[in-house]
């Protein structure tokens, strides 16, 4: 078993309130979910009203499968019609206990 991480840091440029922010994270996140099946939280710049970073992980019995579903989590929020900007990601693949 495969465990994939994916953190995604995001400027959101036309927002002024957290409440902004919190509708923007509430769409990516419910479409990223329903999309790829994956876990989605804010897990960073909580009390930040123009930066977002996403935490995604799903679980795959393959590596490569776990990489190419969050590169696709990745490319989905990068093409998305959200206000907000991709400044960059990580993504980790390890394999999960025994």
């Amino acid at each position: 078993m495969q465990i994939g991480a994916c953190k995604i840091y995001l400027r959101l440029p036309e927002n002024d309130t957290l409440k902004g922010k919190r509708s923007v994270k509430n769409s990516m996140a419910g479409r990223i979910k329903s999309r790829f099946n994956v876990a989605v939280a804010e897990v960073g710049d909580n009390d930040q009203w123009r930066s977002l970073t996403l935490g995604v992980v799903c679980v795959s019995n393959d590596a490569r499968h776990a990489n190419e579903v969050l590169s696709s989590v990745v490319k989905l929020v990068s093409l998305g019609h959200w206000d907000a900007e991709l400044l960059d990601y990580e993504i980790d693949v390890f394999p999960a206990l025994s």
